[in-house]
């Protein structure tokens, strides 16, 4: 057996004893002693993907937060369809996601943000949600739109503001394409 597959068949058999790592991507790279490391949050560009996590489906996750999400719609007036949209755009019901810009938990907040929403732990869901979805009721009352709204939660309220509509940011008017698909959805659910 050849020294690839014999380190595969390690990382497998790794990956089999300890299941609870299957909830995140593992990453590996070779070093040049021919050492394999591996971690779930690759710090630099020498790691590649060595698998893939078995993440749960969407609706097994609004399940596990429905309650919290209810909660939110009811206190900040925000439709339950549009909060779990968000969540599945941000982070994709990913309680752990950090993005590379800081952005952290199930509604991605920005470190600035979580602290003007009076969130202390961004990676809690309760508190995040609620922050989130404060922040939204903030945007969906300042605009009275919700594709503005949308729009202001991915690139800020200024940018919105700037260019008087949608900014011309690709990854923003995705990201808006994106909710308002997932928001019909959620919708057509009830």
């Amino acid at each position: 057996m050849s020294g690839k597959i014999r380190k595969a068949w390690y990382g497998l058999i790794f990956l089999f004893l300890f299941p609870s790592f299957l909830y995140a991507d593992i990453y590996y790279y070779v070093d040049k002693n021919g050492v394999w490391h591996f971690t779930n949050i690759p710090v630099n560009s020498h790691y590649k993907l060595y698998l893939r996590s078995l993440h749960k489906k969407a609706f097994q996750y609004i399940k596990e937060y429905g309650d919290i999400i209810k909660e939110a719609a009811r206190i900040f007036s925000v439709d339950p369809a549009l909060i779990k949209a968000i969540i599945k755009a941000e982070s994709n019901f990913d309680k752990r996601a950090v993005s590379y810009d800081g952005a952290k938990g199930l509604m991605q907040l920005m470190p600035l943000t979580a602290k003007e929403m009076n969130v202390s732990d961004p990676m809690d869901p309760e508190e995040n949600i609620m922050g989130g979805v404060k922040y939204l009721s903030i945007l969906l009352r300042e605009f009275k739109d919700i594709s503005l709204a949308i729009a202001a939660y991915n690139a800020g309220p200024e940018a919105i503001k700037y260019y008087g509509g949608i900014p011309p940011f690709p990854e923003t008017r995705d990201f808006v394409r994106k909710v308002l698909r997932y928001y019909r959805s959620y919708k057509n659910r009830k």
